[in-house]
């Protein structure tokens, strides 16, 4: 179990991230070789950033936009075509695989939790290959198993859009995450094929019909990567009292999100939103999960984040705005790496 800090690099504060956008910004970009993650380029995560603020590792999110968009349409909620996700999602784990395989001393792809610790000993950042949305996995599930073999060890069965598998929530503000009707048919299946094959089932995004299908369908604990209090922000991307509850008591996680949009009591996607409402989220989740069941899920490179972060660089900023709030050291520990580490062994092993 990574539960020790002894082969952690040597660093006032290390952190391990629940969610990144960093695949998508390089796809868009069409950068397919990786050559801004690895030489620096305009984005919260590249490889320098990534060092210097002391990244050791996350969820590497895939996450197919609206077809014929353009960088500003990319959040369109209408569904797309298993065809479109497929070759992106192709693409994208191209990308990381590209990058995985020329520079290892930079990035590791990781399939288990003993993985992690080979890349941390050796210095580069650990890699998890996740799906945002799962419209590339076929209804019957006939490529999981594809996927699966090819690194794949987390997904969120949808994006805020309807696909085979259930239904997202949209993004109006402010509203309840009670959208919609819950997962169908084959969204019930491919929990279970999830947990039998230790595929770790990601509810940011699900609305909560489809949460609590998910609650009743999965046997393993419940993770939220990148979400945060309702309650604080009304946001239906957000989690309410009730979830957390649930969360809770299945020994689950949630990776608190660095978004603005999801952080502010007025929903706003302001830059100079103050880290100090993002204590206010840890501090609500703590209250309802517990010292073991809260996290960090960034969001990085798919949302706007607080100034006072600016990018992955940035992190040692939110560590010392735990310190500043009386979080003992053994507590940001616990947040910034430690719940993931164990969460990662229960899930995927």
């Amino acid at each position: 179990m990574l539960s020790s800090s002894e082969s952690l690099p040597q660093t006032d504060s290390f952190c391990f991230d629940g969610h990144n956008d960093v695949l998508l910004k390089l796809w868009m970009s069409q950068d397919m070789s990786g050559d801004g993650y690895i030489h620096g380029m305009d984005a919260h995560i590249d490889a320098h950033k990534a060092k210097s603020g002391g990244l050791i590792g996350g969820f590497f999110a895939i996450f197919t936009p609206q077809q014929n968009a353009s960088h500003n349409s990319i959040l369109g909620t209408d569904p797309i075509s298993m065809e479109t996700a497929q070759a992106a999602t192709d693409a994208m784990m191209a990308i990381f695989k590209t990058i995985a395989a020329n520079r290892p001393d930079l990035l590791k792809e990781c399939h288990h939790h003993h993985d992690i610790q080979n890349a941390i000993t050796n210095g580069a950042v650990a890699g998890i290959l996740h799906i945002e949305g799962a419209e590339a996995i076929a209804p019957d599930l006939g490529n999981l198993d594809d996927y699966y073999a090819r690194g794949l060890r987390s997904i969120g069965p949808v994006w805020s859009r309807p696909n085979a598998f259930g239904h997202g929530v949209p993004f109006g503000f402010p509203a309840s995450p009670d959208q919609g009707p819950g997962l169908t048919p084959a969204g019930k299946d491919l929990i279970r094929a999830c947990n039998d094959k230790k595929i770790m089932i990601d509810l940011s995004h699900l609305n909560e019909a489809g949460f609590w299908d998910v609650e009743k369908s999965s046997d393993k604990p419940l993770v939220a990567t990148h979400s945060n209090s309702h309650q604080l922000c009304p946001s239906p991307r957000n989690l309410t009292a009730k979830q957390l509850d649930a969360i809770a008591s299945s020994g689950g996680l949630v990776g608190v999100n660095f978004a603005a949009g999801f952080l502010r009591p007025d929903g706003q996607k302001l830059a100079n939103t103050a880290l100090d409402l993002m204590i206010d989220h840890l501090s609500v989740l703590i209250e309802y999960l517990g010292e073991d069941g809260v996290a960090l899920g960034s969001d990085f490179d798919g949302a706007i984040i607080p100034d006072a972060l600016g990018d992955a660089s940035g992190l040692p900023h939110l560590i010392q705005a735990m310190r500043h709030a009386d979080y003992g050291q053994a507590l940001i520990d616990k947040i910034t790496h430690k719940n993931w580490f164990n969460m990662i062994e229960k899930q995927i092993g």
